[in-house]
């Protein structure tokens, strides 16, 4: 009976999830950029997996009702770290079209920025993988994963687009490197 109960849980959880993603987006997704079909977006692991945490968590929470509170407790936190993951998911976003992009972060407003905004590029290695950081010209950043869905699309694009507005031929730009993931020039690191 209990298996039933958390089964019914989770397909509500689940269910609202959903709800609330096509509410989401018809409530916050009003720009051109959005309607445009170009984006880079985090993997959907991130969702997946908060979702999934979100249900052990609550799963966890009904557990601890009975007088555990070491459930109660992990319980609390585990589908917070679900509701953090997908947020997080949620909210991150390059929505881009021929001439702008519309970055999209937790926390912060939504900024439409011309490709002739970006300044420059930093790389890292974050555990195996590389980080591609867009340095723009108002001192935001914007970090790109391989991983990401739509990054090197977004990458080619916004490399095209930069050299077409700062009136530059992309054959003059000796910098530009897409197998090494150098798409802009360097940025120096304070």
């Amino acid at each position: 009976m209990e298996w039933i109960l958390v089964l019914i849980i989770a397909a509500l959880v689940f269910g609202v999830c959903f709800l609330i993603d096509k509410g989401f987006s018809k409530l916050f997704r009003s720009q051109a950029q959005h309607y445009s079909g170009l984006s880079v977006r985090l993997n959907k692991r991130y969702a997946s997996i908060g979702l999934v945490l979100i249900v052990l968590g609550i799963a966890a929470l009904f557990a601890g009702l009975q007088g555990e509170l070491l459930l109660l407790i992990g319980g609390a936190f585990v589908a917070l770290i679900g509701i953090g993951l997908v947020v997080y998911y949620m909210t991150f976003g390059v929505f881009y079209d021929e001439d702008t992009f519309l970055l999209t972060t937790f926390g912060k407003r939504s900024a439409v920025y011309r490709y002739s905004d970006i300044a420059g590029q930093q790389l890292y290695n974050n555990y195996g993988q590389t980080v591609i950081e867009l340095h723009l010209t108002d001192g935001r950043t914007v970090h790109l994963q391989p991983a990401m869905t739509g990054a090197y699309a977004f990458l080619d694009k916004a490399f095209s687009a930069w050299c077409r507005q700062k009136n530059i031929r992309e054959e003059d730009c000796d910098f530009h490197d897409a197998d090494n993931s150098c798409w802009f020039p360097g940025v120096e690191v304070d």
